[in-house]
């Protein structure tokens, strides 16, 4: 399937960003910080608005899913038995002449041409480059105390299989879930939300019997597909990519990456393996505890297989946007609008008075909507016209006016975002209506 050509580019979306409240460049009045970035408040209620659609979307009929939320800094011990402290490298190369650091497979990097930023052809050797943040705990420095910021939210999970067992009193196959940041000290972080230093991981850990692994395996990445299917985005700029037996990662048995497609090309999404039984294992053996499961039927104990789901909030976040960004004509004018699911839109309707004679009344609405637990923009500064672009550029699916006319038949004017069509209805069918799209 060939990907429809979009409007979006990344210049457009930072841009975008910043002016809205999407994101903002983290500490940007001492300069910034590379690949570290804030969310604004329109950001935070998509986001927000993602992580629920994501939980929900964990819900299937093979088995139970719990969360949990891990710490973020882990003991060296545990970095170690994930593999992490050996394998969990960058191939890394400098130039002497301008000091820029570059990862090797970079696409825009060939250490037989000159340095892309300076010209010259002056390049160190290849290294390796581990990129977990380290830190000590405590007032030492020595190997007793170091300690890691975690890279990805799964260890935690794997270290407290046993507790959730225990406490949950769930069964093979089940599911551990989890939100929460990871750090990786990237050597070059780039194309805004795309590849950063600290984000945001929505991971699934599935715990099960070896001989049933790879088929929920491919149950998974039915789900995962159906997953970006109920989010919008548009199935003609995804798909799925198998890796390359010369690719897997250390732990992985097999692995498929959920792809779209960027103005910047095809890049993984999101990360689909099968672990087998690496993990459990490799804590059993540093640890020395049992992370085995018994079975009741065959009176033998097991070390549980596992398949991973694991999708970056902020990639996917940074999905949303592209995958909605969209520029039209609208009176003479060029448009910008987002064409958000109204599921996940951060802002679901904003009510409008014509003018702010008739605030009063309006605001009497937008309370009664915000009380309904629909997130909702009251917007009574300039024409209705700038209000409709305003409420477009940041993708509310419905503006609300309250007209001269409201107060004698008890009906305000809703608009449509995609469409620009205006319907009639009576003020008392305001929530339901909203709340029926928006279930």
């Amino acid at each position: 399937m060939v990907p429809k050509e979009t409007k979006a580019t990344l210049d457009k979306l930072v841009a975008l960003c910043k002016r809205k409240g999407f994101i903002f460049p983290s500490a940007e009045i001492y300069g910034g910080v590379n690949g570290i970035y804030d969310t604004g408040p329109l950001g935070v209620l998509l986001k927000r608005n993602i992580k629920t659609f994501w939980l929900n979307s964990l819900k299937n009929k093979l088995g139970k899913v719990v969360e949990i939320d891990g710490a973020l800094i882990g003991p060296r011990a545990m970095w170690e038995a994930s593999g992490h402290i050996e394998n969990f490298h960058d191939p890394m190369i400098d130039c002497l002449n301008c000091k820029k650091r570059f990862r090797v497979d970079d696409d825009n990097i060939d250490i037989n041409k000159p340095c892309p930023s300076c010209g010259k052809k002056e390049w160190t050797e290849i290294r390796q480059f581990n990129m977990m943040f380290k830190t000590n705990l405590g007032a030492t420095a020595d190997q007793a105390t170091e300690a890691y910021l975690r890279p990805e939210t799964a260890q935690a999970v794997f270290v407290n299989f046993k507790n959730v067992m225990s406490t949950s009193r769930v069964k093979i196959p089940f599911g551990i879930a989890q939100i929460g940041k990871s750090f990786r000290n990237e050597i070059t972080p780039k194309q805004f939300l795309f590849r950063m230093r600290e984000f945001e991981q929505m991971e699934l850990e599935w715990f099960c019997k070896e001989e049933d692994a790879r088929n929920h395996f491919d149950c998974w990445i039915n789900k995962r597909m159906d997953f970006y299917k109920s989010l919008g985005l548009d199935q003609s700029r995804m798909r799925l990519r198998p890796h390359e037996a010369n690719e897997l990662a250390h732990y992985s048995t097999i692995c498929t990456d959920v792809e779209y497609h960027f103005p910047f090309g095809w890049k993984e999404l999101e990360g689909i393996a099968h672990r087998g039984c690496f993990d459990l294992s490799q804590h059993m053996k540093y640890s020395k505890k049992d992370l085995s499961v018994y079975d009741e039927e065959t009176k033998e104990s097991f070390i549980p297989n596992v398949v991973e789901s694991s999708v970056g909030v902020d990639r996917l976040f940074l999905t949303i946007l592209f995958d909605s960004y969209d520029e039209d004509e609208a009176d003479g004018e060029i448009r910008t609008v987002l064409r958000f699911n109204p599921k996940i839109a951060p802002i679901k309707a904003a009510v409008l008075p014509l003018s702010k004679k008739l605030s009063p009344q309006a605001e009497k609405l937008f309370e009664a909507i915000e009380q309904a637990g629909i997130e909702t923009d009251f917007d009574e500064s300039g024409s209705i016209g700038k209000r409709y672009r305003r409420q477009d550029e940041i993708g509310t699916p419905f503006c609300i006016t309250y007209d001269f006319e409201s107060d004698q038949d008890n009906s305000v004017t809703i608009r449509d975002r995609d469409s620009m069509k205006q319907e009639r209805i009576s003020i008392d069918k305001v929530i339901p209506y909203l709340q029926n799209i928006l279930k």
